[in-house]
């Protein structure tokens, strides 16, 4: 029933404004808000805290449906279920959770999640903003980048070093507001694919930030931020997933519409075999896509499934993609086709929320300790 009821909304209220937000570069703020009160901005969220509930698999059923249509409308959901509103009510305090997580699962506010820095990438650890305790607040210096909604969201997690000399062990985690004095949003990116998907820098300069508003413990922000990743990588592997499955099943439409030497190219072996290729590595995605959702309810640690799950999909949706476009031929590289767009969206997947060369590193460090 969720899967259908995210199905509907993204054939009738996604799609036949999908291209356009792209073209645009138009964040979609009446379609979040929409998602918001249908409850899919704050899937997995106890209903105490205004959330609807679900657990992990409900949540990427529905958000696979929205990708499929919109990969920039997923990942705003998936930011802000699987970065923001997760960690915030595994490590809040009851007072955070009471304020933040209500207006946020009920798509009243959006949220956003600010680790990335110019010299913090894949080296993440690698935090120069800091956090220095000033009487009850902390004060916060620095610059984030690659910031997914931060120029329209309203809340903010925002890491930050608190004890530099204790390296990824001394940064803290912050919820920040986005109107508050020291807050500033920088300049907007402008990119290949998610287009409708804003992406900014921030500038904190002296932004004074009460100690309450420290999510989990000083110097454990590292550790949240990377369990808060490790669900991230799950949404996005669920994106990727959405975005194979829309070029697959538009490749396979037009290739039984689309008739060479007096028949469906469908009928030729070479794109026969580009298809069965398609169906099987996208089958196999689903099930590691939807073997990490469970595994986050179900363990303690689900890193290498989250890792696993999301350096398939990633790898896989690009690949669909291209051979959509390949089975399109001259028009699949125009515009007037959605596959073009999906090759552009599925890219960032292998790169964000940590790169495909990260989720192996993730990979083969868990099989190096599992194997003895």
């Amino acid at each position: 029933m969720i899967q259908e009821a995210a199905r509907d909304f993204a054939q009738k209220e996604i799609a036949p404004v999908a291209a356009q937000l792209d073209e645009e570069e138009k964040f979609p703020t009446d379609i979040v808000k929409k998602l918001g009160q249908l409850g899919f901005m704050g899937m997995t969220i106890p209903v105490e805290y205004g959330g609807a509930g679900y657990d992990t698999l409900s949540y990427i059923l529905a958000l696979v449906e929205i990708a499929k249509k919109c990969a920039s409308t997923a990942i705003i959901m998936s930011v802000n279920n699987s970065l923001v509103c997760s960690p915030l009510c595994e490590f809040g305090s009851d007072q955070l959770k009471k304020k933040y997580l209500p207006p946020l699962a009920q798509g009243q506010k959006l949220g956003a999640f600010s680790l990335t820095e110019p010299n913090a990438g894949s080296d993440a650890g690698n935090q120069q903003t800091t956090a220095v305790l000033d009487g009850n607040d902390y004060v916060l210096n620095g610059t984030k980048i690659f910031v997914t909604s931060g120029n329209v969201a309203d809340y903010i997690i925002i890491l930050a070093a608190t004890d530099k000399s204790k390296g990824a062990k001394g940064i803290t985690g912050f919820m920040v507001e986005a109107g508050w004095k020291g807050f500033k949003v920088g300049s907007l990116e402008h990119k290949l694919g998610i287009r409708a998907s804003s992406t900014a820098e921030l500038v904190l300069t002296d932004l004074r930030v009460p100690k309450e508003n420290v999510l989990g413990n000083v110097n454990e922000g590292f550790r949240i931020a990377l369990k808060a990743l490790d669900g991230g990588r799950i949404g996005v592997a669920g994106q990727a997933l959405g975005i194979a499955e829309a070029a697959f099943e538009t490749a396979v439409r037009y290739s039984k519409q689309r008739q060479q030497f007096g028949k469906p190219i469908s009928e030729f072996q070479a794109v026969q075999w580009m298809i069965a290729d398609m169906a099987t590595n996208i089958d196999a995605a689903r099930l590691l896509v939807y073997k990490a959702a469970m595994a986050k309810d179900t363990q303690k640690y689900f890193s290498k499934e989250a890792a696993m799950a999301k350096l398939f999909a990633s790898e896989l949706a690009t690949k669909c993609a291209s051979d959509a476009i390949q089975i399109h031929g001259g028009y699949g590289y125009t515009r007037d086709y959605p596959v073009e767009r999906n090759y552009r969206d599925a890219r960032i997947t292998q790169i964000y929320e940590g790169t495909s060369e990260v989720q192996k590193m993730v990979i083969a460090s868990s099989a190096l300790r599992e194997i003895v």
